[in-house]
């Protein structure tokens, strides 16, 4: 009876171990290295081996729409990692990422950092554990709080040298894809509309925020998200107005579809993995601005109704289309549309 009631009393004790209260998060599927608590603040666990490794790399973009994810968009990514480690950085949520791309494809290691203040963006530990990775993907989340929790950090500091020095692949969906483009939409002050935007495209909502990642490729480029529910055309046109007239850019924007990722090679050269479609448009100078953007008045950037050329690629399995970044001049495997508004109206049709 002693011997029971001394067992029973190991056990209580045992789970109320104050170890208990500081576990991490882990995956549904965990392995061994889940279990152990990481070094790094913030992370989320390690699924995978817990040592750093060096591998080589090919640089490479994902930008996903949002929704599903692509399976085939994610492992093309890992691929480019050479089998290394990759991190996956995010303001709120979950390391289900860990499993999901430990099984996809033969890598080191996946680990989750949750980010979720400029103290822990200005971690030093938390910065060179980004810089140690072969891969980055940025999980959706909210644009506004990457922006304002990172911009301008140690960890912004990270990516920019994974992207432009290391030269790894990165990736992103939804709000992670949102923050690729030069110039972000950062919903700052709330989202909106196509509606509202083309109503108006100096409305209070409309907020952006330039120079945060910097991809050479998506110089001057916008990228939008979940492009098909709600429909973004609108809002994506009307922000693009906004790019040429108040900085005279020569606006691009990428737009995609839920279930649908754009990748982007090392030569600059795209496709569409998916089941969505993904949108590419870009401005002509040459016909010059808007005839009328400006402060409380309705969109019109007509051109006789040729006001923005767009080419439109449905993805597929295996990668479908093929589109040249370096000049937007080359397209293939999709069909070519002109985008224009006349007094907030958006009409969209086939060249």
């Amino acid at each position: 009876m002693r011997n029971i009631t001394f067992i029973c009393l190991l056990i209580f004790l045992f789970s109320c171990h104050p170890k208990s209260a500081i576990t991490p998060a882990i995956s549904s599927n965990p392995t061994i290295s889940d279990l152990i608590q990481a070094k790094t603040p913030g992370s989320l666990g390690i699924t995978g081996s817990g040592k750093d490794t060096v591998t080589p790399t090919i640089p490479g973009f994902v930008l996903m729409g949002g929704g599903a994810d692509v399976d085939e968009a994610i492992t093309w990514m890992l691929q480019r990692s050479g089998g290394g480690d990759i991190v996956v950085i995010r303001s709120t949520g979950t390391n289900a990422y860990n499993s999901y791309m430990y099984n996809l494809a033969p890598v080191n290691s996946v680990e989750t950092l949750l980010i979720n203040s400029t103290s822990l963006a200005n971690n030093q530990q938390v910065a060179d554990r980004i810089r140690q990775a072969e891969g980055l993907f940025i999980a959706g989340g909210d644009q506004w709080e990457y922006v304002s929790f990172w911009k301008g950090t140690l960890v912004n500091d990270a990516i920019n040298y994974l992207i432009n020095v290391k030269k790894v692949p990165v990736g992103g969906t939804s709000a992670g894809c949102m923050i690729l483009g030069q110039v972000c939409f950062d919903a700052q002050n709330t989202s909106i509309t196509s509606q509202q935007v083309l109503n108006n495209p100096y409305n209070n909502g409309v907020t952006f925020t330039r120079g945060f990642i910097n991809i050479p490729v998506l110089a001057q480029t916008i990228t939008d998200t979940h492009y098909d529910n709600p429909d973004r055309k609108g809002r994506q046109f009307g922000f693009m107005a906004r790019m040429f007239t108040d900085w005279n850019y020569n606006a691009k924007g990428i737009g995609v579809q839920e279930s649908t990722a754009v990748a982007i090679d090392e030569n600059n050269k795209a496709k569409v993995f998916g089941t969505g479609k993904a949108f590419f448009l870009k401005t002509d100078t040459a016909k010059g601005k808007p005839e009328q953007c400006v402060p409380g008045k309705k969109l019109t950037w007509n051109k006789n109704k040729q006001a923005v050329s767009a080419y439109v690629i449905a993805g597929s399995n295996t990668g479908r289309g093929n589109v040249n970044l370096n000049t937007w001049n080359s397209f293939s495997g999709g069909i070519a549309q002109w985008f224009s508004s006349n007094r907030g109206v958006l009409t969209i049709k086939n060249q």
